[in-house]
């Protein structure tokens, strides 16, 4: 996969996206958004991905959507080159989404615009103390994309996403952490080792399973107490069907070690 706006490897069981346009502040133009959906769609078939990461080079994460392209560019082609750009990032946000690997979003920078989506969609959000998450849509009267609307509500709760994109907000990283966007805080030195260090734990897990909790966690919001809990029946049946799960059944009540191989 021959890639420009990005750095994509899997090793180990994890696979790493990395922004690496980092001297452009790594905007999301139509390179990158045709690319973000093509990465996406490689860790969601792959089985050998267990775990990914997404991180960044360049002194900021995203500084959102390209605004030299908006502006160099004629009015009336705008609208079409938004449908566009939209299509192939929502298929990437939505196949990371709904994929089983659990998905690690790192950064210690400024992640803007739809960068902030990608932080909302991930499963896990590590921030080094100079992360700062900023809304960006609104100055410039744009509504917002990439499932910002979905997940930041769901992480923070409805007014306070509403507040974060109307009144244009600049999030600290302990502000990201107090409001739920972010899982934990670690100094820059130690962010990169936090966060492989966990995926590493993630990417030795139950990886169905993992799948289940998220989809699981994407429509309970949408169903009543009893459809959703019909959901859970059924999902727990299916990870009864895997060997993943029958031969941990087994090495626990055998009081063995228990290893987990996506089977």
């Amino acid at each position: 996969m021959e890639l420009s706006a990005f750095k994509f490897k899997i090793e180990n069981g994890i696979a790493r996206i990395t922004l690496s346009q980092g001297k452009r502040g790594n905007p999301f133009d139509s390179t990158f958004c045709r690319e973000f959906n093509l990465i996406a769609t490689e860790c969601d078939d792959n089985r050998d991905v267990r775990a990914v990461i997404i991180d960044a080079e360049g002194p900021y994460f995203s500084v959102g959507g390209d605004l030299k392209t908006f502006a160099n560019g004629e009015r009336p082609a705008l609208p079409r080159f938004i449908k566009t750009a939209t299509a192939d990032m929502h298929m990437g946000v939505s196949r990371l989404a709904r994929m089983d690997a659990p998905v690690i979003f790192s950064c210690d920078a400024l992640v803007a615009g739809g960068g902030v989506a990608l932080a909302a969609a991930a499963d896990f959000v590590l921030v080094g103390p100079h992360a700062k998450f900023y809304a960006a849509f609104a100055a410039i009267g744009f509504s917002c994309d990439c499932g910002s609307s979905y997940f930041l509500p769901r992480r923070v709760g409805t007014r306070r996403a509403f507040s974060f994109f109307a009144r244009n907000q600049n999030w600290s990283a302990e502000q990201a952490l107090e409001y739920g966007l972010a899982t934990e805080i670690h100094s820059s030195e130690g962010l990169a080792e936090a966060t492989e260090k966990l995926a590493q734990e993630l990417a030795a897990g139950p990886t169905f399973t993992y799948g289940q909790y998220k989809n699981l966690f994407l429509s309970s919001f949408d169903n009543g107490l009893e459809s959703q809990m019909e959901m859970e029946s059924r999902a727990l049946t299916e990870c009864t069907r895997t060997d993943d799960t029958w031969n941990a059944v087994l090495a626990i009540a055998n009081k063995e070690k228990v290893t987990f191989h996506y089977k």
